[in-house]
């Protein structure tokens, strides 16, 4: 299988630099490169959409100085990383509200997009004050609208909802990490029929062979999508 979209919950850079000593800052410094190697690792793995949670809409709700930490990473990494993802024919797309972001980092959003728009080798999803209901409702806000609407044009709308780029696209295989094993509000949508993969392993320890691992484990399950399993 290939053409795959895999979406990753990034959970655990904080409980695994606390349970080393070090501010939970520290985890998010460390995090950034596994975000570096999952990514150079996936287009082999047959993956060709990776979708990863950067930052939630209830993390504003998070102390203030960790907030400017992880915006700070997320604006760094826009800026040191497009050289190399351009060359290797990544496409970078962030999805969720811009509204509430510096303008610093708007910029920096709208010029790695640009940057990167020919990337035909992975699309490089970054999901940045996203919250999976809020865009849904949007997107139910603008078929109301309509005196007709199909399910096709509400995965149309969600596509567009956030800043996304045409469709919703559905998710194959769902990981999380850290060991908590929930959504929170993540692709909701999309995530109808995926396969889900909890894992243990915090984020920054999580790097392309754990990728491998768990790409492993989806290929050897049967997905049905509702249908009967046929006799071999």
């Amino acid at each position: 299988m290939t053409d795959l979209h895999v979406a990753i919950i990034m959970d655990g850079n904080g409980r695994w630099a606390t349970a080393r000593g070090r501010p939970r800052n520290w985890g998010h410094r460390q995090g950034a490169e596994s975000v570096r190697s999952v990514v150079g690792a996936a287009p082999d793995l047959g993956i060709r959409t990776l979708t990863l949670y950067a930052f939630s809409s209830d993390n504003w709700k998070r102390p203030q100085s960790e907030v400017s930490v992880l915006m700070k990473l997320f604006r760094r990494y826009l800026r040191t990383e497009i050289d190399e993802l351009r060359d290797n024919g990544v496409r970078v797309k962030v999805i969720g509200r811009r509204d509430r972001l510096a303008s610093g980092l708007v910029t920096a959003i709208e010029r790695a997009e640009e940057q990167t728009a020919g990337g035909e080798r992975l699309e490089l999803r970054l999901a940045v004050d996203y919250s999976s209901r809020d865009l849904m409702l949007e997107a139910i806000r603008i078929a109301a609208a309509a005196s007709d609407i199909e399910r096709k044009d509400l995965v149309t709308l969600i596509g567009h909802a956030m800043n996304g780029d045409g469709e919703a696209p559905d998710v194959d295989l769902l990981i999380r990490t850290g060991g908590e094993r929930r959504l929170s509000d993540f692709l909701l949508w999309e995530c109808a029929y995926a396969e889900l993969y909890f894992t243990p392993t915090m984020w920054p320890e999580f790097h392309g062979s754990e990728l491998a691992a768990a790409m492993d484990d989806f290929r050897a399950r049967d997905r049905r999508f509702g249908r009967v399993a046929v006799a071999s």
